[in-house]
């Protein structure tokens, strides 16, 4: 009677699955479509380990790697993107092509490295010594470098657009050909610094010294940058602009 019962509502009897199959069978097939569906799901993105070996190519972004000591280090084509390296020690360490958009380097000391075509996009670099570092092509658009170090910095063809240099030393630094377009500069050290065809449009020149500094060939430089700036006659201009009647004015006194 309970069969007959069963059988009239159109329910499998208790001992039947979905479909008529018995249990065991009803649930392994259940167990292979869900299978199935997951395995249909993307792949989850790999995440940075912090605890990798320093190494070309290595992943710490969003790592915090401050006071480390990474001397002569080899990061080449590293991603430090956002990764915290402040008062780390990087001098002639390796990071071409590395990818440090975001990261924090305030105090660091990189003297001679090599950061030729790497991306510091909104990088911090505040008081870093960059001394000697080879910055050639790579990407600062919007990078803090206040008060940077950057005597004999190789910065050919880099772009600073809107980057802050606000009283940042870039005596004898070699920046032909970069692009400065509204960089913040004012107060900067430009002694003997090399901006033969640098893109200088919008740039905030004020209290700029470019004593014995090589304009010649700068774009986007007007009468009126100039007239903020100071300089002597050893700075070669452009054509069509004159030095300023204020010119020669005294050379500041550098801060520690």
């Amino acid at each position: 009677m309970t069969q007959r019962r069963f059988a009239r509502l159109g329910r499998p009897r208790p001992s039947e699955g979905a479909a008529g199959l018995p249990a065991p069978a009803w649930l392994l097939l259940a167990g292979l479509l869900l299978g199935l569906s997951m395995g249909a799901l993307p792949a989850a993105p790999a995440q940075a380990a912090c605890t990798d070996p320093r190494g070309p190519n290595v992943d710490w972004s969003g790592c915090d790697k401050d006071r480390l000591y990474l001397v002569g280090a080899d990061l080449r084509g590293a991603r430090l993107v956002n990764a915290t390296l402040s008062r780390s020690s990087l001098a002639e360490a390796n990071l071409s092509g590395a990818d440090l958009s975001g990261a924090d380097l305030g105090r660091s000391m990189l003297p001679g490295a090599d950061l030729s075509g790497a991306r510091l996009t909104r990088a911090y670099l505040g008081r870093a010594d960059l001394r000697g570092a080879d910055l050639s092509g790579a990407d600062l658009t919007y990078a803090d470098l206040g008060r940077a170090k950057l005597q004999e910095a190789r910065l050919t063809g880099a772009d600073l657009e809107k980057a802050e240099l606000m009283r940042a030393r870039l005596q004898g630094a070699d920046l032909a050909d970069a692009r400065l377009v509204k960089a913040e500069l004012a107060r900067a050290w430009m002694q003997g610094a090399r901006l033969a065809g640098a893109d200088l449009t919008g740039a905030d020149l004020y209290g700029v010294a470019l004593h014995g500094a090589d304009l010649s060939g700068a774009r986007g430089l007007t009468q009126a940058q100039l007239d903020h700036a100071c300089g002597d006659d050893r700075t070669t201009l452009p054509p069509g602009l004159a030095r300023p009647a204020s010119w020669p004015c005294p050379e500041p006194v550098e801060e520690e």
